[in-house]
């Protein structure tokens, strides 16, 4: 069995980030008025200020294509130069092709040959697509990848659960990746993933795959189209789970946190954000957080976390963050990279 000693950081650069906004944004108390709710009330128990859901000529492509032209352009590259397109969203575009292939093409690169796939690990996408990038990059597959993670949460959400619908908001981000050397010091120090299918309902879309087939019943089809939390539930068990995977995680990056300068954590709800600072003794200051204006973009959230920790310079060249998240399964992953 690997053991954290033998485990090597990979020489991995992040070369730019980019973020795509969605058309729409819509404020706290408009979900206020729309669930019949004392004005605040979507605040005080989300502590979402607004969020952004894509209009009608917005799509997952659409917006990653969007997210990556910022991405490329803040990497000084054009996006013939990628060696390779990965898609890492919860939820796919269609069913067929991947959402990687359609962002490809918006891209305009139809005819380029470059591959493209899909990472899915719903909420921690990007990480695991980071870590296994990382891996091919090091190795020499690729010299360098563009990540994708582009959500829209609102074509999902049952308006008739307010605790949930009121949690999520679209969006869309991108990183490109590539190869470091010893002068640049940018490097992978550690990754650590987990997951615990005993949370495996928790959180779902029951359709959309071959469960409920819409031929054999088209009402449980539609019924089970939209997204389900267990929201209490979830959260009980990944607090449980969290302060144990943290200290695996930290073990495998050879690490302490004491090193840290900023851990940009998946956006899941306020109450998990602060879960997150008690779990670590944290001051507020340390964490990233875009939550109060984007809201629970899922897949998205710790790609535009990271967006936003590099462009306004809470993490600069040289110094150490940890990206760190869940999602449904439930799953824990996370990874431990000079920036």
């Amino acid at each position: 069995m690997q053991t954290a000693k033998d485990i090597r950081s990979l020489p991995i650069r992040i070369l730019g980030t980019g973020e795509h906004v969605p058309a729409t944004c819509i404020e706290s108390h408009s979900l206020d008025q729309r669930w019949n709710k004392a004005a605040g009330w979507t605040v005080r128990h989300a502590g979402i200020e607004r969020r952004y859901y894509a209009a009608e000529h917005e799509t997952t492509s659409s917006m990653g294509a969007s997210a990556a032209c910022s991405a490329l352009a803040a990497a000084g590259l054009q996006a013939q130069e990628l060696d390779c397109i990965v898609s890492a969203c919860s939820v796919m575009e269609q069913a067929i092709p991947c959402s990687a292939v359609l962002i490809q093409r918006q891209l305009g690169l139809e005819h380029s040959g470059i591959p493209a796939f899909d990472i899915n690990a719903t909420c921690l996408s990007f990480v695991a697509a980071l870590d296994l990038v990382s891996s091919a990059i090091a190795v020499g597959r690729y010299k360098r990848v563009l990540i994708v993670s582009s959500e829209i949460a609102s074509a999902g959400l049952r308006w008739d659960d307010p605790e949930t619908a009121m949690l999520f908001g679209d969006g869309a981000a991108a990183v490109v990746l590539g190869g470091s050397d010893d002068a640049d010091g940018a490097e992978l120090l550690g990754s650590h993933f987990e997951t615990f299918s005993a949370g495996a309902d928790l959180c779902q879309v029951r359709s959309g795959g071959t469960r409920i087939r819409p031929r054999a019943d088209m009402t449980a089809f539609l019924q089970g189209a939209c997204f389900e939390m267990q929201g209490r539930a979830t959260y009980r068990m990944a607090a449980q789970r969290l302060p144990h995977f943290l200290e695996r995680l930290f073990e495998r990056a050879r690490t302490g946190l004491d090193q840290l300068s900023c851990i940009v954590p998946h956006q899941a709800s306020a109450k998990g954000l602060a879960h997150l600072e008690a779990a670590l003794k944290l001051p507020s200051s340390m964490l990233v957080k875009v939550l109060a204006n984007r809201g629970n973009q899922m897949a998205a959230s710790i790609p535009v976390a990271l967006h936003h920790a590099i462009s306004s310079g809470r993490v600069r060249r040289g110094e150490l963050m940890a990206l760190v998240g869940s999602g449904a399964g439930l799953s824990f992953g996370g990874a431990i990279l000079r920036y």
